[in-house]
């Protein structure tokens, strides 16, 4: 799983946001890579081994053959409270880390693989993710 090599602060606050007002992705929103890419529709909080396993999907689907990108990196630590636990006494031990998604980010790029295999790899990655996703092709001019 990703995780970063070192952290400036172990616990992070929340951050929290309306989903409405979260805007859309400014960076990270074109192809750069492959010939096919994977784009976040939504906004979210993508875990590392929620992207491990999407990863590990399109991997196996595409055989030896093929590259794959990650686009994105979990770098944000998230934490949380052992399950039947009563209210206060401070704030749970972290568990992870994630990365916030804007809609119209990158998550993958696919390439040297056919058309047909490249979007199915892309289609199977996308179910392992909590957020609803669209394949795009590149545009070459």
């Amino acid at each position: 799983m990703l995780f970063p090599k070192k952290a400036k602060h172990r616990k992070w606050q929340t951050g929290r946001e309306n989903p409405e007002k979260i805007g859309v992705a400014s960076r990270g929103s074109k192809i750069a890579f492959g010939s096919f890419g994977l784009k976040a529709l939504a906004g979210a909080r993508i875990r590392s081994n929620q992207i491990e396993a999407a990863r590990r999907a399109a991997k196996r689907y595409m055989g030896k053959t093929g590259n794959i990108w990650i686009r994105i990196f979990p770098d944000r630590p998230f934490t949380s409270k052992p399950a039947e636990v009563k209210m206060g006494k401070g704030k749970g031990a972290p568990q992870g880390y994630c990365v916030p998604v804007k809609p119209g980010r990158i998550l993958f790029e696919v390439d040297g693989v056919g058309e047909k295999m490249g979007r199915e790899a892309l289609r199977k990655a996308g179910t392992k993710l909590p957020v609803k996703t669209k394949i795009i092709e590149r545009i070459n001019i």
